[in-house]
């Protein structure tokens, strides 16, 4: 077995105009200061982060690399959320969603989904220039606004959609597959990659791609009231990063899973800082530690009511609480009868 690595914090949350949050090295001091081992770093920022630059300078990619350490500190992924959500998005989205590109490639949906493809590719490269293993992303979406079946989707609708998403995916993941980098899907409302079934077809129509990994989240799991760690017993082998993010779901006869086009204070399902919540992370913890998981324990934050340098400070302790130093033996050793073939066999009557 392996122990987990962390605490890590994801900075996405966390980037502003005011120090120390303003620079890649003032906010590494002061994720450290908390008591972060690791930071996941969001690439759609160029003040703390240039993608294509790290993508094609390795020295820019171990300056950086360089400046992380000086904290005192591990890189623990690369993330193209806001990217990855251009990939594929539904007209009917494409407005508000055109906040997340360039603006030379807003109102252009062509330009902007094969810009955000390039930007998927420039991931792979710079991982690897990193020395990276895994990347965060999102799937994007051409399905949701059928996601509840009414009127009833035409036949093959579903089958044509995931084909589509998977032909827009495959040459990404092709180039994640030539730097050796795991491109993991955060399961995740708004995606078409919203849950099991959903990542299955996924999976299929691309061929079982050995780099289409998962990004563990079981916050968004509590408000689908979907069995997150039996997600961990059916999915394991492909979970490949870990995002420690709590949520409560506590439903009312006014509002359930869909939140009544509420604001989070008043949803029935709301993200909680690290211990507010309703998740059992230490079953979690537990789960993925049996079965191997080898990557990082990173917090993402996401509270409607608790502050957010509240829930960095909180949220450095609790993950390393959690976290499961392996052990070594087997509790039972102190009884064991040493290895004689000879003492087998005669157990088993074949002697």
């Amino acid at each position: 077995m392996k122990t987990i690595k962390g605490p890590g914090i994801f900075l996405a949350q966390f980037l502003g105009d005011t120090a120390p949050f303003n620079t890649l090295e003032n906010i590494c001091k002061w994720a450290a200061g908390l008591g972060f081992k690791g930071v996941q770093i969001p690439t759609s920022d160029p003040k703390i982060f240039d993608l294509q630059k790290a993508a094609e300078s390795k020295t820019y990619a171990d300056e950086i690399k360089g400046l992380v350490q000086s904290a005192g500190l591990e890189i623990t992924e690369l993330s193209t959320h806001l990217q990855g959500q251009l990939v594929a998005v539904h007209p009917a989205f494409s407005d508000l969603f055109d906040a997340f590109a360039p603006a030379d490639k807003r109102g252009k949906p062509a330009a902007r989904t094969e810009w955000a493809i390039q930007q998927l590719k420039y991931a792979a490269q710079a991982s690897r220039n990193l020395g990276l293993n895994a990347h965060a992303t999102f799937s994007g979406a051409l399905l949701w606004h059928t996601v509840y079946p009414w009127p009833q989707r035409p036949a093959g609708l579903v089958e044509t959609g995931f084909k589509e998403l998977a032909n827009r995916w495959l040459p990404i993941l092709n180039e994640f597959e030539e730097n050796g980098v795991d491109l993991c899907y955060e399961i995740h409302p708004g995606e078409d990659l919203h849950d099991g079934a959903t990542y299955e077809r996924f999976l299929e129509a691309t061929g079982n791609h050995k780099r289409a990994c998962l990004l563990y989240d079981p916050s968004h799991f509590v408000l689908q009231c979907l069995d997150y760690l039996e997600y961990i017993d059916i999915y394991h082998e492909r979970i490949k990063m870990f995002h420690v993010k709590d949520a409560e779901f506590n439903p009312t006869g006014r509002s359930g899973v869909y939140g009544g086009y509420q604001g989070w204070v008043d949803r029935p399902g709301r993200f909680r800082s690290l211990g507010d919540g309703q998740v059992d992370f230490k079953a979690v913890f537990s789960k993925l530690t049996q079965y191997d998981f080898s990557g990082w324990a990173v917090m993402e934050w996401e509270c409607c009511l608790k502050h957010p340098e509240d829930g960095a400070r909180e949220g450095a302790p609790f993950i390393k609480d959690h976290i499961i130093r392996v052990t070594e033996k087997a509790f039972d050793d102190f009884a064991s009868a040493g290895a004689d073939e000879s003492l087998n066999r005669k157990v088993l009557g074949l002697e």
